[in-house]
């Protein structure tokens, strides 16, 4: 199995991607690495090239760059590059943590979109307080949705929660204001009905509060809703921690108390890391595309590798395409 990885992608470029690729090659033997980028900096960088690969890169997409022009334009550019690598068959999955618009065009241009789905879709991981974690699509592929991409969004949020995830019958939720069957807007009155008569095992409804309680395996909605929950608590997650901080050293008796907490708060802060979940997997497209974090570290990088490699030998893809061939005939 080979992952072709934008070593120039991401805030922390290329140092934190090179130190995660290293750790996921450390840690799964039967993984080999393309890094994409400036080839004499990478090189400087490593400290092994064992199952490594480096394919020279002169062009850099950066997170200001408007991501068609720059995509069209920047063609030797080390995003560019490794989506081709995937479409050429040269690389079974690819993983950045540059430019979201960017990559999410070179996925869906260059890797290409599954036969029978409308709209790719954007997914993270999100934490839960009692389970492993949930699945948020659309997150921002496609501000605006009809019920059809909805189904399709909740078709394959269910396949990769069920075969990565391993999550037996995979609930699915729909992100919406209230949970009672006839709440909502035409999208999500007309995507309750569909989602209703598929074969998923739909439970209904979700409020966006109890989202973090495990109310769901896979929650589905519209890209401008997603990206605002899930920035909603990403910024609620940080604020919770930041007042944690600032309470817990404001006295000596609060400080004492930090110090016998700081075991289980350490513990929290890790659940909640985004890091630990790996990046967002943009579904819809023929082979893995991950996005990373933009301010991804080492271990968020090496995360994205195990979830990209995950997917590639659960053939999530393969069971993509197979369920949308099935519901089309």
């Amino acid at each position: 199995m080979r992952i072709a990885v934008d070593a120039m992608g991401g805030d922390n470029a290329p140092d934190a991607v090179i130190e995660g690729v290293t750790k996921g090659i450390q840690a799964f033997k039967d993984l080999e690495i393309t890094l994409v980028g400036d080839k004499q900096t990478i090189e400087s960088k490593l400290t092994s090239t064992e199952r490594l690969t480096i394919l020279h890169a002169d062009e850099v997409i950066e997170a200001t760059d408007e991501p068609v022009r720059a995509v069209r334009r920047k063609k030797n550019s080390s995003m560019v590059l490794m989506a081709k690598e995937v479409a050429e068959k040269r690389a079974d999955a690819c993983i950045s943590a540059g430019n979201t618009g960017a990559l999410m065009t070179a996925g869906l241009f260059i890797v290409g979109r599954i036969d029978g789905i409308d709209r790719p879709a954007l997914a993270p991981t999100l934490p839960t307080i009692n389970a492993e974690g949930f699945l948020l699509l659309d997150v921002g592929a496609n501000v605006d949705a009809k019920p059809e991409h909805l189904l399709q969004y909740a078709m394959m949020g269910s396949v990769y929660a069920e075969r990565v995830m391993t999550i037996k019958k995979p609930r699915v939720g729909l992100l919406n204001v209230g949970t009672e069957d006839k709440k909502g807007n035409e999208l999500t009155k007309g995507a309750f009905t569909l989602l209703k008569e598929s074969d998923l095992h739909f439970i209904g409804n979700v409020e966006s509060r109890d989202m973090l309680g495990g109310v769901a395996d896979v929650i589905v909605t519209d890209g401008f809703t997603g990206n605002v929950a899930l920035k909603t608590v990403e910024g609620t997650a940080l604020s919770l921690f930041q007042m944690l901080k600032s309470s817990l050293t404001s006295s000596v008796s609060a400080k004492l108390a930090a110090a016998v907490l700081k075991p289980k708060l350490l513990e929290m802060r890790k659940k909640m890391d985004y890091s630990e979940y790996g990046g967002a997997g943009l579904f819809g497209l023929k082979a893995p595309v991950i996005k990373a974090h933009g301010s991804s570290n080492s271990d968020a990088v090496y995360h994205a590798i195990r979830q990209a490699r995950e997917m590639v030998s659960q053939n999530v893809t393969s069971f993509i395409t197979e369920g949308i061939s099935k519901k089309d005939n």
